[in-house]
């Protein structure tokens, strides 16, 4: 694993395993891996984990009633919760029921997602350190709430690198991506080769791949002239990082050509595999995203590291601050069929043991009414659930309170998540570090700050 590296101008020097010209190489992990690649299904704008999969049957029962005393009395932990909020708790419209052997409950918003839940390792205890969107954003997608920092997709390439070296390591799928915009995927002061790379879910993954038919022939030519001159230019100005990216980017973007073009026909896969999950559906945002997860699929099929996908098909996502129960309607409608899709189709190909899957958002919601029907911010307590990748599947981890509030049963930091997330990889997290103006930096901070989520890992 490319674990140290020094300053950006003695990169080469100081990390022995470090080629700019090949910065996806492939490295071999600190210890044995769980997993060795990583899809990321980040559902922007906070779902609310008790309509979903948190199930609170108190909060069902007391549906309409005054806030009690015992929210009442966490005002001085939580305070900011209560604001805009009205005296009145407010359950969702959803059945709930047991599913698989595990008997794990799960509303029936989900119904596909359902029928997987016993691979699916859920953490009922999540919690934040902001209640904006755009910085909650940023450190679960950076471990930082300022933007600016490289992104976890950043960090694992670069401590991985990719095993197809004809695709980018770290691929974006999305629409409308999350709030803050492209500092969630960025790779801040890690070298410009770990920056997340979009595709498009339609048409050519990459626009331009395709060269016209009168430059075909000599492509090749021009481009090793090119390099060769390139080199030439770098060669008089040693340990620029910038420099050597570009001379990479310009080969990646070469043998692109007919990699890209090829794991983006989604035509090709079987029609019983377009309709499990939803290519063709009439509600078009579903489509648009089972789209995404089948090519997701395709990508780590390719050997790509790290794909991530965003939900919806607009700016707000699951953000329900007005007719909460249309939020979740909706984007459980476009996003429950594609998901348990992908999960049954990587089991199915031999590729979810080697692949760890997590579905995360910003932060949850507040069970006191909002607005008309709505529900708040609340970084206080959420869920989210991982699968594959070596976890210990048809489990739940962690608890809020009986309404959902705040995490009581083993709070978990999103610092902790992402060191979870490595130490599946095979990566030591104090390990994995990057020197940067006289600091080592690391995506879970301060060295020994962070803990692995008890349980989750096998």
């Amino acid at each position: 694993m490319r674990a140290l590296a020094a300053e950006e101008t003695r990169l080469q020097e100081a990390s022995p395993t470090w080629n700019a010209l090949a910065p996806m190489a492939p490295q071999v992990s600190a210890v044995l891996p769980r997993c060795r690649q990583v899809i990321f299904l980040f559902q922007y704008g906070g779902p609310s984990g008790f309509d979903l999969i948190d199930y609170k049957p108190e909060l069902i029962r007391l549906h309409g009633q005054p806030v009690p005393q015992s929210l009442r009395d966490q005002k001085d932990r939580v305070g900011g919760v209560f604001q805009h909020c009205k005296d009145e708790l407010m359950a969702g419209p959803w059945r709930w029921r047991q599913h698989g052997e595990c008997g794990q409950w799960m509303s029936d918003l989900l119904p596909h997602t359902a029928t997987q839940i016993d691979k699916l390792c859920q953490v009922r205890s999540m919690f934040s350190e902001s209640s904006n969107h755009a910085p909650a954003t940023y450190l679960m997608n950076t471990g930082a709430i300022l933007g600016g920092k490289p992104s976890l997709g950043s960090w694992i390439t670069w401590g991985l690198g990719s095993e197809n070296q004809n695709l980018p390591g770290y691929v974006l799928l999305y629409k409308v991506g999350g709030l803050g915009g492209s500092a969630n995927w960025s790779n801040g002061f890690l070298p410009a080769a770990y920056q997340g790379t979009q595709f498009r879910h339609e048409g050519d993954p990459v626009l331009n791949l395709r060269p016209g038919e009168e430059f075909v022939a000599t492509q090749r030519d021009t481009l090793d002239l090119t390099q060769a001159l390139n080199k030439r230019h770098a060669a008089a100005r040693l340990g620029n990082p910038g420099l050597e990216g570009r001379i990479a980017a310009y080969e990646l973007a070469y043998r692109m050509q007919s990699a890209a073009l090829d794991v983006g026909e989604l035509s090709r896969e079987t029609m019983e595999t377009q309709q499990a999950y939803g290519l063709h559906d009439s509600n078009t945002g579903k489509a648009l995203y089972a789209r995404m997860c089948l090519f997701s699929r395709r990508l780590i099929e390719k050997g790509v590291r790290f794909v991530q996908l965003y939900n919806a098909v607009d700016k707000l996502g699951w953000d329900g601050h007005e007719n909460n129960t249309d939020y979740n309607r909706r984007n459980a409608e476009q996003t429950d069929q594609p998901v348990a899709a992908l999960l049954k189709d990587l089991e199915q190909r031999g590729l979810l043991d080697s692949t760890l899957v997590i579905w995360a958002g910003e932060f949850g919601r507040t069970p006191m009414m909002q607005g008309n029907e709505g529900r708040n911010h609340n970084p206080y307590g959420f869920s989210i659930w991982m699968a594959g990748g070596g976890v210990n599947a048809g489990t739940a981890i962690g608890a809020t309170d009986e309404f959902g509030l705040r995490a009581v049963e083993s709070p978990q930091s999103i610092k902790n998540l992402h060191a979870t997330i490595l130490a599946a990889l095979g990566i030591a997290p104090d390990d994995l570090y990057f020197e940067h103006l006289g600091r080592q930096e690391r995506l879970t901070g301060v060295a020994q700050s962070w803990n692995l989520i008890p349980g989750v890992l096998r």
